[in-house]
C-alpha cells in the first residue's frame, strides 16, 4: 500500500468501526433487511479495506461478490439473521487471539504493547510488570470468551430473528431483537471500553513509573506505535 493509501486507512477504519454498531443497532430497531445489509456491508469494507486501498484485484472481487450477495438478501429476513453472527465471531476471534499469544514462544499481547510503550523488549520489562501484563492478557481472553458465550446465548433466544425462532421454536425465556441489539452492539463495546480505562487506572496505581504523563498521552503513544506495529501484532 502506498503512503497516500496508508494515511487514509487508519481514519477510514475508525469511521467504519464506529459506524458498524450504530448501523447494526438501528437495523435491529427498524427490523428491515436493507439496514441490516448496510451494516453488514460496512463490516465487509472494514475487513478488506487495505486490499481495496491497495487496488488489489482479489479484495475487490471478494468485496463485490459479498456486497452483491448482501444486496440480494436485503429484501429477505436473512439479513437480520446474519446480524446475529458478528458479535459472536468477533468476540470469539479476540478470545482466541489473546489466549493464543500466551503460548510459548509468543509473548502476551498486552505484554508486547506495554513493552513497545516502554521502548524495550518484553523480557526487559520489570518482572512484576511482565507478570501483570501476562495476567491481564489472560483476563482479556476470558472476558472475550464470556462475551462470546453471552452473545451466542442471546442470539438463540432473540425474537423474531433469533436462531430458535427462525427454526420454528418459541424460546422461553426470550428477548426482543432490540434487547439483543442493546447488548450485542452497545453494551459489548461499553464493557471493553470500561475494561480498557479501568485497567489503565489500576496499572497507574500499581506501577507509577510510566512512560506517559496521563491517559491522553497514553492514547497518543498508543497511536504513535504506528500501523506496522499493529499489523504485526494482529498477524503474529
Amino acid at each position: 500500500m502506498n503512503e497516500a493509501a496508508s494515511s487514509v486507512s487508519g481514519p477510514a477504519r475508525v469511521a467504519l468501526a464506529v459506524a458498524y454498531p450504530l448501523l447494526a443497532h438501528w437495523a435491529s430497531h427498524d427490523g428491515g433487511g436493507a439496514l441490516a445489509a448496510l451494516a453488514l456491508a460496512d463490516l465487509v469494507v472494514f475487513v478488506v479495506l487495505d486490499g481495496l486501498l491497495a487496488l488489489r484485484p482479489a479484495p475487490w472481487a471478494i468485496a463485490a461478490a459479498l456486497l452483491a450477495a448482501l444486496a440480494a438478501l436485503a429484501r429477505t429476513p436473512y439479513a437480520q439473521m446474519l446480524l446475529l453472527t458478528p458479535p459472536v465471531l468477533f468476540n470469539a476471534w479476540l478470545a482466541w487471539w489473546f489466549a493464543r499469544s500466551l503460548r510459548a514462544p509468543r509473548e502476551g499481547l498486552i505484554t508486547r504493547i506495554v513493552a513497545a510503550l516502554h521502548d524495550c523488549a518484553p523480557r526487559d520489562l520489570d518482572p512484576a510488570l511482565y507478570r501483570y501484563t501476562r495476567g491481564l492478557t489472560a483476563l482479556w481472553a476470558w472476558t472475550m470468551a464470556l462475551l462470546t458465550a453471552a452473545n451466542a446465548a442471546l442470539a438463540l433466544i432473540a425474537v423474531p430473528d433469533g436462531l430458535l425462532a427462525r427454526l420454528g421454536y418459541l424460546p422461553s425465556p426470550s428477548i426482543t431483537q432490540e434487547q439483543w441489539s442493546w447488548f450485542a452492539n452497545i453494551i459489548n463495546y461499553g464493557v471493553l471500553g470500561a475494561m480498557f480505562a479501568g485497567e489503565y487506572l489500576v496499572r497507574r496505581q500499581r506501577f507509577p513509573e510510566r512512560p506517559e504523563s496521563g491517559f491522553f498521552d497514553f492514547l497518543r503513544r498508543m497511536a504513535r506505535l504506528g500501523p506496522r506495529f499493529w499489523k504485526e501484532l494482529f498477524s503474529t
